[in-house]
């Protein structure tokens, strides 16, 4: 991540809160924390923050199966499974986008911030119950 262009307050409190997560969350959990640290932000300030912050390439978002958002510091990017019936998304280890697909995003002069590639489908306490039922 190249440095961020100065950031509003608000901005910057978004950013710090980020810092301090693990993982990722959305933007009505990050209303609610920074609420009960008694920041005074709106939900729409916090949405038009996570908004500038991904301009600057600082923060990424990721749609969970339920079409929630949820938003984290730009990292390794990553690959995940998703169970469409219980929602529950994992991370895996490696990603064939970074050798294959990004060489030819650059020569086309795109400035890459991250990205994420997703599968859906069944896990696998949900592929059994589907099977008993």
């Amino acid at each position: 991540m190249s440095a961020l262009s100065p950031l509003t307050p608000h901005q910057a409190t978004i950013f710090n809160l980020l810092k301090t997560l693990e993982s990722e969350v959305s933007a009505q959990m990050i209303y609610a924390e920074l609420r009960q640290q008694k920041h005074r932000l709106g939900l729409a300030t916090v949405y038009r923050g996570l908004k500038h912050l991904q301009l600057q390439g600082a923060v990424q978002a990721r749609l969970l199966s339920n079409g929630e958002a949820v938003y984290s510091l730009v990292s390794e990017e990553k690959l995940y499974v998703t169970c469409v019936k219980c929602g529950i998304s994992v991370p895996l280890a490696y990603c064939p986008i970074d050798e294959q697909v990004l060489p030819q995003a650059l020569s086309l002069r795109f400035k890459i911030f991250y990205h994420t590639l997703e599968f859906f489908g069944l896990c696998s306490p949900c592929l059994e119950q589907e099977t008993v039922a």
